[in-house]
């Protein structure tokens, strides 16, 4: 999935930030930078391999990992959740 098929935005209700997707699936390391959670990959496998990063609430150690509409994620106390772009 390519950065012009997601963008971020802010949640009003619950401050939970939210990243829009396409159908399907988006690898973990892909959300973290296209949220702006992270600067670049290597930050991203450095946070995953420490265990700093959840996925649903559980620490999260595969990169790769692939995520779907209704997943969140969090990194350092920052939250953002999937939705499907429709």
């Amino acid at each position: 999935m390519s950065p012009s098929e997601l963008r971020s935005t802010p949640a009003p209700d619950d401050g939970l930030d939210t990243v829009e997707i396409r159908e399907g699936t988006i690898r973990l390391g892909q959300v973290l930078k296209l949220a702006s959670l992270v600067e670049d990959g290597v930050e991203a496998a450095e946070l995953i391999r420490n265990g700093l990063v959840k996925v649903n609430g559980e620490i999260e150690e595969r990169r790769g990992r692939q995520l779907s509409a209704g997943d969140v994620v969090e990194v350092n106390g920052a939250r953002v959740q999937l939705v499907s772009r429709g």
